[in-house]
């Protein structure tokens, strides 16, 4: 089984959570805009796809994350970016990126994302900001 979505607008990496301390104990948070963004991403999975994987199945995740170009780039410059000559090296990481996708499917796709034994994030510059995720199974083979 294989299933592809796409999130438009600009890609967000996972945030690290927020602590404090309240009467000597420390508490935890998500920050505001992880949680959004996750949302968002259940959001067009279920409108999507709405695939429910196997609870046992190995899962392969391809994300390719389109960044939008910056606006002090030159002409020249912009149409190497959109042409991929150009790759983006700014935030967010390629890590982020995977992990508040796979965090947000956790439940809606799959039981859980350590079901993922394979993945791949590739970070492109275009003038359409947007995520695309394909998830596939793996067969099993003896």
């Amino acid at each position: 089984m294989r299933t592809q979505f796409c999130i438009y607008g600009e890609p967000r990496g996972k945030e690290r959570p927020k602590f404090s301390t309240v009467c000597g104990h420390v508490t935890a948070r998500t920050p505001e805009n992880t949680v959004l963004y996750e949302n968002l991403v259940k959001t067009e999975y279920r409108i999507q796809s709405g695939v429910r994987f196997a609870d046992d199945a190995m899962l392969s995740v391809r994300i390719f994350a389109f960044l939008s170009v910056p606006r002090s780039a030159s002409r020249k410059k912009h149409l190497a970016m959109i042409d991929r000559l150009i790759r983006p090296t700014r935030k967010p990481d390629f890590d982020n990126i995977g992990k508040i996708i796979c965090d947000a499917l956790n439940g809606i796709a799959y039981r859980d994302d350590a079901q993922i034994v394979d993945a791949l994030v590739r970070k492109f510059y275009s003038d359409t900001p947007r995520v695309i995720v394909e998830i596939s199974d793996i067969p099993y083979e003896q």
